[in-house]
């Protein structure tokens, strides 16, 4: 897909809809993405009445990086329908695993932001090679099947802020070029070439990735197949869990352990990691997928099974009364 207002506009129509007089909010970090996202953006909402908040955060991560969040406020002042604010990271930064630490600040402020000015939709503009590096980081880390769909269009928080992603179909090289041309001006941020970093060394092993067959492009097409079947697995896990629960309670799930046992493993995964996210809500690292497989497999099929705890989770099986307890430890 190419990229004009006209498809933007297009794109917009299969999100949720904004009525005249709504508020949402911007992840702006003043790069060519967010910087091209933000403008088309503010011309699809000016005709429609909609506000933006577009949200800059400074990680103190460089010595020029409050400048930067000052020049993007700057740039954007006089577009229609936005207001900027940046948003300082603040306190003793970690020593290790940096970036993901300064993704989870980023999000945590911005949704504190968000809920101060009345926003439940956050667009962020992750674009079609984002998708692509995404798909690649997480097979090489043997992700299961929800975790190679990669990211969604749409994708709900338990922050209860809601992500929105127009540009997946879109190729850093149109957005790039959209700048260009409209003279949009952006900064580029030195971190994206870090070769210490590991979506830096994936762009740089793009043109040998593509050569291979691995074009964003098609690795965008993949994710989308995985997140349709999914959904479609999501949708049949539900219906397991509903059949299969006999009591909720404030602590807990008390589920008939034959109708787990009944079916496909993979539903009954799915209701495992959902009753887990049910009774400890908000944690962004749950126990890796692995674990709870194993969990499943001795639950399932080992008969000596009694229980077990995991995640903060206690599992145990009453064979008289052929239940499954999935409890707060």
């Amino acid at each position: 897909m190419g990229l004009s207002q006209n498809s933007f506009d297009e794109t917009m129509r299969g999100l949720p809809e904004m009525a005249a007089g709504s508020v949402v909010a911007a992840g702006v970090s003043g790069g060519p993405d967010s910087m091209a996202m933000l403008w088309l953006l503010s011309q699809w909402a000016k005709p429609r009445g909609v506000f933006i908040h577009a949200y800059t955060v400074d990680h103190g991560l460089r010595a020029d990086s409050a400048d930067d969040a000052a020049q993007v406020g700057a740039w954007v002042k006089r577009w229609p329908q936005v207001t900027h604010r940046i948003l300082q990271w603040s306190g003793d930064k970690p020593g290790s695993r940096i970036l993901e630490e300064a993704r989870g600040a980023r999000y945590a402020l911005m949704a504190e932001a968000m809920a101060e000015e009345g926003a439940k939709y956050l667009f962020i503009a992750h674009h079609r090679d984002d998708q692509a590096e995404t798909f690649l980081i997480r097979l090489a880390k043997g992700s299961g099947l929800d975790g190679l769909a990669a990211m969604r269009p749409v994708q709900p928080m338990q922050s209860g802020i809601t992500l929105l992603r127009p540009l997946l179909d879109i190729k850093k090289d149109d957005l790039v070029r959209m700048c260009k041309e409209n003279s949009i001006p952006h900064v580029d941020d030195p971190t994206n070439k870090n070769q210490k970093y590991l979506r830096p060394r994936l762009r740089a092993a793009q043109d040998i990735l593509e050569e291979e067959g691995l074009s964003s492009k098609r690795l965008g097409a993949t994710a989308k197949r995985l997140a349709r079947a999914a959904s479609a697995l999501e949708d049949f896990a539900h219906d397991l869990f509903s059949l299969a629960l006999k009591e909720k309670r404030d602590d807990g799930f008390l589920f008939d352990y034959k109708a787990l046992h009944a079916a496909h493993e993979e539903l009954v995964l799915r209701v495992l990691l959902h009753a887990m996210d049910e009774i400890h809500p908000g944690g962004e690292y749950g126990p890796r997928l692995e674990k709870v497989e194993n969990l499943l497999e001795r639950i399932l099929k080992d008969a000596s099974f009694k229980g077990a705890t995991l995640g903060g989770c206690i599992f145990a099986i009453d064979a008289k009364n052929a239940t499954l307890w999935v409890g707060r430890e």
